[in-house]
């Protein structure tokens, strides 16, 4: 089995606070990475995560300010799954972390694979509110249509334990983190959106737009304790660090 890294696009995060429930980030900003995974194991290619949309990298390497993002994606996801002779046709599975713009931005690009997905994420996703955003809901709404696995609570992908979705709610309603099992580079814990910088992982800061503060204190709870029993490597998935230390395409871990 194998890990690849993708860049899926660069967010200026021009105002920090907005990611805590207090005042540790007043005043800050954050340059934050925006990863994607392809999982290439024997039964199958999966896909986690899809990044920024794919239409802000038309906009060349200045990209497109939203609110207080501003937000870059030098490739696209297509053009590095050809760094390893791969297109999007050839994606079998395609699970998100859950539904926000910089996680479900190209998906629909992946409406021809199966889609694996939280109930509740799911439920969230296509809620009337959600089908009223217009910038938002065009992002994905094909993925309605998709070949569909939902599930509640973890699953277990190909059945044999080495890429697992972890239930880790509250950024998200059925909000999820990704456990692999390599053979050389042992347990790699994905995180999702559970944490955004290593210091929120740190001091536990919860966003004010988590759509709850109990369910994600205790998903922290969850995974730390994972991370630790299994000795795991962690994926911050917008930390920047932890993209640069991955290795680059065609490279891999195994």
């Amino acid at each position: 089995m194998r890990l690849y890294a993708f860049d899926c696009g660069r967010i200026e995060m021009k105002d920090l606070s907005l990611f805590t429930q207090g005042h540790e980030y007043d005043g800050r900003t954050n340059d934050a990475a925006v990863m994607c995974f392809l999982i290439r194991h024997p039964k199958g290619d999966l896909l986690w995560d899809a990044g920024v949309p794919a239409s802000i990298h038309e906009a060349g390497e200045e990209g497109i300010t939203s609110g207080p993002f501003g937000v870059t994606l030098p490739k696209t996801i297509e053009s590095q799954l050809a760094e390893i002779g791969l297109t999007a046709e050839d994606v079998d599975y395609f699970a998100p972390s859950h539904s926000h713009f910089d996680h479900i931005g190209d998906s629909n690009r992946f409406a021809g694979a199966t889609l694996i997905i939280d109930k509740d994420e799911r439920d969230f996703m296509f809620r009337d509110e959600a089908r009223e955003d217009e910038q938002l809901f065009p992002l994905y709404s094909a993925l309605e249509g998709a070949e569909t696995v939902e599930y509640d609570g973890d699953y277990d992908v190909f059945g044999d334990g080495k890429v697992k979705i972890l239930a880790m709610p509250g950024h998200t309603p059925g909000h999820v983190s990704l456990l692999l099992q390599l053979d050389n580079e042992g347990p790699v814990l994905l995180s999702g959106d559970l944490y955004h910088l290593q210091e929120s992982r740190e001091k536990r800061l919860v966003p004010k737009f988590n759509t709850s503060v109990e369910d994600t204190l205790s998903s922290m709870d969850r995974f730390e304790q994972i991370a630790a029993d299994m000795n795991a490597r962690v994926v911050i998935q917008h930390v920047m660090d932890d993209y640069e230390a991955l290795p680059r395409l065609p490279g891999y871990l195994d």
